[in-house]
């Protein structure tokens, strides 16, 4: 009995689906044995172990029944114990398998259907494969595509042989495209999902500005002069740091080009979004006063730990460093990653002076001192009475007008002020009923004791009984933080263990 059958049909079709899908002959021809096992199985049986095989150079296909030798058969359909097998070849051994050739199949038409959706649909795997190794390393490049057809708004658009998506937030607001138009976009992510990779493209991203320079400007592009940051107000307006490698070449002269070509061309791909090339500064102060133009900076004031900044324009800049809307300060903020506050310099002093006057009051009110030493004091960058009180001699015998007689007086004072401050703030925690226990943990100041008092928390079962950020809302989080709160509750609750070991024998 012939068992195969030469099919030479089927490596044409093969060929043909190769060319056209851009898939290899062999994987094509993988689907196509894959289909025909299918339908040998539903002929012989599904849990039989039939394979199929297409001869690479004629076509032939031979399907035949494989059946394992084990020394103990879990599945009668596609095993044999080795003592029955040895009846039929004498040398077999475990792990090895019988091969029985079977009759060709005579391809009905469900069969036929189920073969063709099984070569359909590996196809379409192996298609959707390639399309993903193809753009999986292609992130972060600019794309030239035809829109293809446009679904609520996004756009599927065609590259080569591959659809994108092009999101309507990810389009520059106001502009449209039609089907069959020419559209330029950035690649930002490929993922490969169920129903095949899916390519997002971008307009609206800062790096689309950047690789836009670097087709626009040969020095970018050579790593001459580098982009260091871009933030984007999409179709309005743009700010672009960047730096020059090279102290011969300018940076921001280089990116816009003679008589603005350069910059031009990105302006008009971006829908005439306006563009600042601002030069990049590792120092962060004038890094930001840079990011601020055109507006002019008097004072900037950094403080690194909040990372924020303030800085202080001339009364008639104000309206142009905070912009329309507030775009110059929010864009040179994304541009800097520092928060940055705008104050004018009348703000400015009149902020001081009464930041000047609240410090002068504390201290005449602390001390008992009138306005001209309190004054003394805050000149000289005194920010509380704790640092006067702990203050080394040196530092105030240096302040003009100051002796030794009145450094030991000023002292002595500070010291006083802060002892009948804890004695009053001890002897308000005893009035809100706030427990030793919790003063004995020695973690907590008499100011948070009150704190806390004031909240309701007055016993150790109440501290324990909260969690770390409800502690931390309770006493700020510039005065303790969550990991330290968290410590302190579990100390809190470690007499609620004691407490159950010491009763669990008299329970007994």
């Amino acid at each position: 009995m012939d068992t195969s059958v030469s099919r030479p049909e089927l490596l044409l079709v093969a060929d043909a689906v190769s060319r056209e899908k851009g898939i290899d002959r062999d994987e094509v021809l993988e689907a196509m044995e894959q289909a025909i096992q299918k339908a040998g199985r539903a002929k012989y049986g599904h849990e039989k172990d039939i394979r199929a095989t297409i001869d690479r150079r004629t076509g032939e296909v031979r399907l035949s029944r494989w059946t394992e030798v084990v020394e103990q058969v879990e599945n009668e359909e596609t095993q044999i114990p080795l003592a029955i097998a040895k009846k039929f070849q004498e040398n077999l051994k475990i792990g090895e398998y019988i091969v029985d050739p079977l009759p060709p199949i005579d391809f009905g038409r469900i069969a036929a259907q189920t073969a063709k959706q099984v070569i359909v649909q590996r196809v379409r795997e192996y298609e959707r494969k390639r399309q993903y190794n193809e753009f999986k390393d292609r992130v972060g490049e600019i794309v030239n595509g035809t829109v293809k057809r446009t679904e609520y708004g996004n756009l599927m658009v065609e590259i080569g042989s591959t659809e994108a998506l092009l999101r309507r937030d990810e389009l520059i607001a106001r502009e449209t495209f039609r089907n069959s138009d020419r559209v330029r976009a950035y690649i930002y992510d490929v993922r490969d999902e169920p129903r095949g990779p899916q390519v997002f493209l971008s307009r609206t991203h800062p790096a689309f500005l950047a690789k836009l320079f670097a087709q626009e400007v040969p020095e970018i592009y050579d790593g001459i002069i580098e982009i260091k940051a871009v933030a984007r107000d999409p179709g309005s307006r743009a700010k672009m740091a960047v730096i020059s490698r090279d102290a011969s070449i300018d940076p921001v002269g280089a990116c816009v080009g003679m008589r603005g070509s350069r910059v031009q061309a990105v302006v008009a791909e971006l829908q005439g979004e306006k563009i600042d090339i601002i030069p990049w500064s590792p120092q962060a102060a004038t890094f930001v006063v840079n990011a601020l133009a055109p507006a002019e900076v008097s004072k900037v004031v950094m403080d690194e730990e909040a990372g924020r900044v303030e800085v202080v324009v001339p009364d008639e800049q104000l309206s142009l460093a905070i912009g329309r809307r507030g775009q110059n300060v929010r864009l040179a903020s994304q541009l800097t990653r520092w928060d940055i506050d705008i104050l004018t310099e009348a703000e400015e002093s009149e902020r001081r002076q009464e930041e000047f006057r609240r410090r002068t009051n504390l201290f005449v009110s602390a001390l008992d001192v009138d306005d001209v030493i309190a004054g003394l004091l805050v000149t000289e960058g005194f920010h509380s009475v704790e640092e006067l009180a702990y203050a080394e001699p040196d530092e105030l015998i240096g302040i003009e007008g100051f002796d030794e007689s009145v450094v030991g007086e000023l002292v002595q004072r500070a010291e006083s002020f802060l002892v009948k401050k804890e004695d009053d703030l001890d002897s308000r925690r005893k009035e809100l009923l706030v427990s030793d226990e919790i003063a004995d943990l020695g973690v907590f100041t008499n100011q948070m004791l009150v704190t806390l008092g004031e909240k309701g928390i007055k016993t150790l079962d109440d501290l324990a009984d909260l969690a770390g950020d409800e502690l931390v809302d309770i006493l700020g989080a510039d005065v303790i933080e969550e990991d330290a709160a968290n410590e302190i509750i579990m100390a809190a609750r470690a007499h609620w263990f004691d407490e159950g070991e010491g009763a669990s024998p008299s329970e007994g």
